[in-house]
């Protein structure tokens, strides 16, 4: 889903979602943190917190405010929007176990990565990889799967949109996204984390609408050799027909 842009933003809201992220990142605070850390008086700041506690959006212990859980209801309610939602969290949960390592799926939300399911297998290495977490796209296998398989030109104001690389890095990212696209699946080869691996592959749906994409990841001494490039991706592959064909058919 794409963002754009408005002209016609209020500022009250932006300060109360602000605000939001705030939280979000410190995890709790008390009013002066909170006035401090989003740049506004604490008379601004109580207002804006009074109101999101009143409708329940934080909670508070003693002069300590945090979010609540009813993100996690309007959260939960999109990701059962989702085409196959049962039997992708099904096919996270199989895959796990199958492999021992850890699987996600991730969507692609205004240009961002943002984790929606998460299996870790019996052996899986610990990683940041949450329900909800965000980040840019061309640095995941998973990420690089959706991008490879958007319209050119989102793709390329996406990755516009980021941190841009050098030209002869972009370059090569963008050769890579085409072998991406024409082979079905991409590595992470310990690009992003030293010492893991990762293997993603797109789901698509609707005339090669990119759905999201589901990765394999764990440490390069167990994803080696023909494992990791051949093994994996076909693993992969195959339940992501498996998938697409009963979204066809919903």
């Amino acid at each position: 889903m794409e963002h754009t842009p408005d002209r016609g933003r209020v500022k009250a809201v932006d300060t109360t979602l602000d605000i939001v992220e705030y939280l979000h990142r410190a995890g709790s605070a008390n009013i002066e943190e909170v006035a401090e850390g989003v740049g506004v008086g604490t008379s601004t700041a109580h207002r804006h917190l009074t109101t999101l506690h009143e409708r329940g959006y934080i909670v508070r212990e003693g002069n300590e405010y945090e979010l609540s859980l009813r993100f996690l209801t309007h959260g939960g309610r999109r990701r059962k929007t989702l085409p196959a939602n049962e039997l992708i969290h099904k096919k996270v949960r199989q895959l796990g176990e199958d492999t021992s390592e850890r699987v996600q799926f991730i969507t692609e939300e205004h240009g961002e990565r943002v984790y929606m399911y998460t299996h870790a297998g019996p052996d899986a290495v610990k990683t940041d990889a949450t329900i909800g977490k965000r980040g840019p796209l061309h640095v995941s296998a998973a990420g690089k799967a959706i991008l490879a398989n958007l319209p050119a030109d989102r793709r390329r104001r996406i990755l516009d949109g980021v941190a841009a690389p050098e030209t002869t890095e972009r370059e090569a990212l963008d050769e890579e996204l085409e072998t991406v696209r024409e082979r079905g699946y991409a590595f992470n080869d310990e690009e992003s984390t030293s010492g893991l691996r990762a293997v993603g592959v797109p789901v698509q749906y609707e005339t090669d609408t990119v759905l999201g994409a589901i990765s394999v990841s764990g440490p390069a001494n167990r994803l080696t050799g023909d494992y990791f490039r051949e093994g994996l991706p076909n693993l992969l592959l195959g339940t992501v027909n498996e998938i697409e064909l009963n979204i066809e058919y919903l």
